[in-house]
């Protein structure tokens, strides 16, 4: 099998500051009241937790980064295809069934806008992503098939991975749960968060979070952030 250059990549990230903030189970309650507070019901439901803590992060990195407030940025968020297709896949399926999908505004728009405002394009986003959106995006891929690069992610832009509904603390080995857990050092890039449930669970969670050093320093700052995270 001949593999081009298109489809090998070298990929040598920039200097990167790595942090796993975590976020209490009242935290996220108080987070989600926010976010749904200024929310229109439209028979969808409610913004979730992931929802609201995604969008905080969203604007406190937006934040962080000082870009001018005409700046195009993007939230992307992992979403799982196997219950989404009609019929749905096996929970037990194998393969990498996922998709990201991603919602977009000005770096002013998001900052100028309540918090439930960006949660709610988020719930927006993932109420759309049906079976239908899942095929016609593979229909469009398999005409014209290619590889995901670090290096073309978007650097005004976060993207969102892993889930807190993954039960990574129920993994005993046989020595009992697990203290910690950590995603290891493949695929980080600047922008790059990984959601966990927290150890405690309960509705807690925890942010793996990739920035560069400056942003992470301004983002540890951020009253707004400071304001729902538990602890450093």
């Amino acid at each position: 099998m001949n593999l081009s250059e298109d489809t090998l990549e070298r990929y040598s990230p920039p200097p990167l500051t790595e942090r796993f903030f975590h976020f209490s189970a009242q935290s996220i309650a108080l987070l989600k009241h926010k976010a749904n507070m200024h929310i229109d019901e439209d028979g969808s439901g409610k913004i979730s937790s992931l929802q609201s803590l995604t969008a905080l992060m969203w604007r406190a990195v937006t934040r962080a980064r000082g870009f001018p407030p005409t700046q195009t940025t993007k939230c992307g968020m992992a979403a799982g295809n196997r219950s989404r297709l009609s019929p749905p896949l096996s929970p037990d399926y194998f393969g990498n069934c996922i998709q990201a999908i991603a919602v977009s505004t000005t770096v002013g728009e998001l900052l100028s806008q309540e918090l439930g405002w960006a949660a709610s394009m988020l719930r927006q986003a993932t109420l759309g992503h049906t079976d239908v959106s899942v095929r016609a995006h593979l229909e469009v891929w398999m005409k014209a098939p290619r590889p995901y690069h670090l290096s073309n992610f978007d650097p005004f832009s976060i993207v969102v991975g892993s889930s807190p509904r993954f039960p990574m603390y129920q993994n005993d080995f046989g020595w009992g749960i697990p203290l910690a857990v950590r995603s290891g050092n493949a695929n980080k890039f600047d922008g790059k968060i990984s959601a966990y449930q927290g150890r405690e669970g309960e509705g807690s969670m925890d942010m793996e979070v990739c920035l560069a050093p400056q942003v992470m320093t301004a983002l540890e700052s951020d009253q707004e952030f400071l304001a729902a995270v538990t602890y450093l």
